[in-house]
């Protein structure tokens, strides 16, 4: 009988601690929640100031997804006085070395690309993270190309892109993140073509 008690104890001891983890957790989880929330908007913002050229738009409202390939976008475009002035694309991959890159890709209304801005990536510190323009010149090179000419590949897979030292498979998945915004792009300029 001393055991069965001592056994219900230790059950409903437990339970409480558990029932108390989980509501603490799930507090913690409420009082982050929005301000995280917050820092990726202003992340965003920043990123379409950053690689649309002048907008009086406000780009992230009149946001649409896009699907090509089985794949998602984000595209955000930017308008002056009414007109297209550029088109944010923002894109991910899961090829980089450390795996996920989402990356906000600005393109020109004639495809050619403004700027790009590293959302957020998981590459190794000091070779893979040089796709950030903060680290190295890599990205630099995508700006004022158009990818109709100029092919998003690394030179070593007969492409136009010079590849970051030791780090080939992070510049591939640069390459293959901003082929995917740039198919995006096409295809969002397409349907706004049909639609007028």
């Amino acid at each position: 009988m001393a055991r069965e008690s001592n056994f219900k104890n230790m059950f409903l001891c437990l339970l409480i601690i558990c029932f108390g983890g989980s509501a603490l957790l799930g507090g913690v989880y409420l009082i982050t929640y929005e301000p995280i929330e917050a820092a990726q908007v202003a992340k965003v913002n920043q990123a379409l100031g950053g690689v649309l050229p002048q907008f009086d738009n406000l780009p992230a409202q009149e946001a649409y997804e896009v699907e090509v390939g089985g794949r998602k976008a984000t595209v955000y475009p930017g308008t002056k006085n009414g007109e297209l002035t550029g088109v944010a694309v923002e894109a991910t991959t899961t090829k980089g070395f450390g795996g996920q890159i989402k990356v906000m890709v600005g393109f020109l209304p004639d495809g050619t690309i403004n700027n790009t801005a590293i959302i957020s990536h998981t590459e190794t510190p000091g070779l893979g993270d040089k796709i950030n323009p903060k680290k190295s010149k890599f990205p630099l090179q995508f700006n004022q190309k158009n990818p109709e000419s100029f092919r998003l590949a690394v030179k070593k897979d007969g492409g136009d892109v010079d590849a970051i030292t030791a780090a080939t498979i992070s510049s591939r998945a640069f390459c293959d993140v901003v082929d995917l915004a740039f198919q995006v792009f096409r295809k969002s300029i397409q349907q706004e073509g049909g639609d007028q």
